[in-house]
């Protein structure tokens, strides 16, 4: 079901007239695109700040209620104030059901734990991106693309390339251009722990170099004949 966003059509224009809506709780805005000409918009801020915490509010086709119009829209930018949690201005595109989009979605990495990287080498996963340029019909467009890490090994990289994607669903790149998604490498403390160890091994003295314990000389078995040979002549 489609997020609703409610509007009114803005009637003063300019700097002055934006910020008595922000003291008065709204947020100015503007809807662009189409066959139609841009309206400026204002809406209720407090229901506008929360839908943006709501990830889909960022890659979904809206629907935006804008006096007795319904119109399917896209986010495009949000400008916040500096320090305050406060929405400063807000800007929606109008779409079409019959031209492709461009549009940034999450990534949702899944199966990390089971990766040979995680399981087996005891690695950790690094998130390189978080969201992908794509391009699709409006009624294509995912919530978000998975990222199955369940191959992933110790010393690798995913790429862009290399993900799955949805049907009707084309990747926004340049050429060749295929940048990394994640990646797993081996902890830096666990290497620096494994070279301490290896240091120490090498240094402990191997049983040949240890010099074996003297033992009390052997008597020789002919001085101890002359020796009693001795004794029976004196005798």
């Amino acid at each position: 079901m489609a997020i609703e966003v409610i509007a009114q059509t803005r009637k003063q224009q300019g700097t002055g007239a934006s910020r008595r809506l922000r003291l008065v709780g709204k947020v100015p805005g503007i809807i662009y695109g189409g066959k139609k000409p841009a309206v400026t918009i204002e809406i209720e801020h407090n229901g506008l700040f929360h839908q943006l915490r709501n990830e889909k509010f960022h890659a979904s086709i809206l629907t935006l209620k804008l006096d007795d119009a319904i119109e399917p829209v896209l986010l495009r930018a949000v400008n916040m104030h500096p320090w305050k949690l406060q929405v400063q201005h807000i800007d929606f595109q109008r779409v079409s059901a019959d031209e492709k989009i461009h549009m940034k979605v999450p990534l949702h990495f899944v199966n990390a734990e089971i990766s040979p990287a995680v399981k087996v080498s005891g690695g950790i996963v690094s998130h390189i991106l978080n969201e992908l340029s794509i391009r699709c019909l409006p009624a294509d467009l995912p919530e978000f693309i998975p990222v199955d890490l369940s191959e992933l090994i110790v010393g690798h990289s995913m790429h862009v390339r290399d993900l799955v994607l949805p049907k009707g669903v084309e990747l926004s790149l340049k050429g060749t251009e295929n940048p990394p998604v994640a990646s797993a490498q081996i902890p830096k403390a666990a290497v620096a722990e494994e070279a301490v160890a290896g240091d120490a091994a090498a240094a402990a003295p191997s049983a040949a170099d240890v010099p074996a314990a003297k033992q009390p000389a052997k008597p020789d078995a002919d001085a101890a004949g002359d020796k009693k040979g001795g004794k029976a002549e004196k005798k």
